[in-house]
């Protein structure tokens, strides 16, 4: 076994894609401590700047107090506490559904919510950059598998005409987690409808972010549960916690609840988590200054690249990709705004396609404008330095 494993990591290490766990001393914000090190944070997932804020960490230590901190068992068991109920009925009427229904992570819910739906003799049509845990529901449920061009309704359409037999699925994120672009959703639900298949849409990237009250890019577009019938999403990333959750109709929730695996064989989420998750939901819903800010940030961002000749995609959330191509050289510019004070992730193979390696620039309300510049500055710096300064004349 050991050399089997020694073999595996020298060819990780060989193709450039070996990853290292980080240490963060104290608070995950937009400053953190990373190895002894103060830098600003611009890879984590934190939109609104909650994951920090005092409220939050009151919230969880008040419960805590109070329940302990874990449920002990599935919720099926005895690890159902009115805190995850609570949480539940405050996020469906969040997202506007009838009822949700909250998984421990949101690979599970993904996970779950897929294999609880469709089965063998099934179709799943699924957008090509889904995320991993879309990838995985798919492949777990056992259905055949139809892959479409990324963002492409004509694409998802033609698809689906020609899965014939058993239910379909029609499987999206709403904003994509490595692109930062967002799904032709509106089109997606038409196509759905009109195909009789069922839209799933992950709105982990746009649940706080877009949409009346931050309730997210499927609020945004103003589609109701009969358009999309599943909505999921994290409480992990703009809420501020942990868990993951999907809503529906009552009859829909109802059946996962009963059927999907990921849930009914978890621990059930810690009540202390879901009273910290309550509260970013609140804050979420009710701080419109933190929404208005962190688009701020992204304007003010896209601006400072374009000024300073830097590449940028098509995005207009949070999620600010650089492409830069090879691996080396992605970790070499993520390495070169550690030096200079930046915590920036390369994202390599086999996150990405092969040649599309990038730095994952991620933006925060928490952020100020000096830290957005900054970045912009220490960015532009790091990419004179390197081979990636030929590619766009610097």
């Amino acid at each position: 076994m050991h050399a089997v494993c020694r073999e595996r990591l020298d060819a990780i290490a060989e193709a450039g894609r070996e990853r290292r766990r980080r240490v963060i001393t104290g608070a995950h914000g937009a400053c953190v401590i990373v190895d002894g090190e103060t830098k600003r944070n611009f890879c984590n997932n934190d939109y609104l700047g909650l994951a920090a804020e005092p409220r939050m960490g009151q919230a969880l230590g008040r419960a805590a107090a109070r329940v302990g901190s874990g449920s002990a068992a599935s919720q099926m068991v005895t690890g159902y506490n009115a805190e995850q109920a609570a949480l539940e009925a405050e996020l469906a009427d969040w997202v506007g559904r009838e009822r949700a229904l909250v998984f421990a992570t949101g690979y599970a819910a993904n996970v779950g919510v897929i294999s609880a739906l469709v089965g063998k003799h099934d179709h799943i049509v699924a957008d090509a950059l889904n995320h991993a845990s879309l990838i995985d529901g798919s492949r777990l449920s056992g259905a055949a598998k139809h892959i479409y061009a990324h963002a492409d309704a004509a694409a998802a359409d033609t698809a689906l005409a020609g899965a014939a037999g058993g239910h379909r699925l029609l499987v999206t994120d709403s904003v994509f987690s490595m692109d930062g672009d967002t799904a032709p959703l509106a089109d997606l639900a038409r196509v759905a409808t009109d195909r009789d298949a069922w839209l799933m849409a992950d709105d982990a990237h746009g649940l706080g972010v877009f949409g009346p009250e931050g309730a997210g890019r499927v609020a945004e577009a103003g589609l109701s549960s009969h358009e999309v019938p599943l909505v999921t999403a994290t409480l992990g990333k703009s809420v501020g916690a942990a868990g993951a959750f999907v809503a529906g109709d009552d009859v829909v929730i109802e059946t996962i609840l009963q059927t999907a695996r990921s849930l009914i064989f978890s621990t059930a989420m810690p009540p202390a988590v879901a009273a910290a998750a309550r509260q970013g939901v609140a804050i979420a819903r009710g701080d419109a200054a933190r929404r208005h800010r962190l688009h701020d940030r992204i304007e003010r961002f896209r601006g400072g690249m374009a000024d300073a000749g830097l590449p940028l995609v098509a995005s207009d959330s949070p999620i600010q990709p650089v492409i830069v191509g090879d691996e080396r050289a992605a970790l070499a510019l993520s390495e070169a705004l550690l030096a200079r004070g930046y915590l920036v992730g390369a994202i390599r193979p086999p996150t990405v396609a092969p040649g599309t390696s990038r730095l994952r620039i991620t933006l925060s309300a928490a952020h100020t404008e000096a830290d957005v510049d900054g970045l912009v500055a220490a960015l532009a710096s790091a990419w004179q330095d390197s081979d990636n300064s030929k590619a766009v004349g610097l």
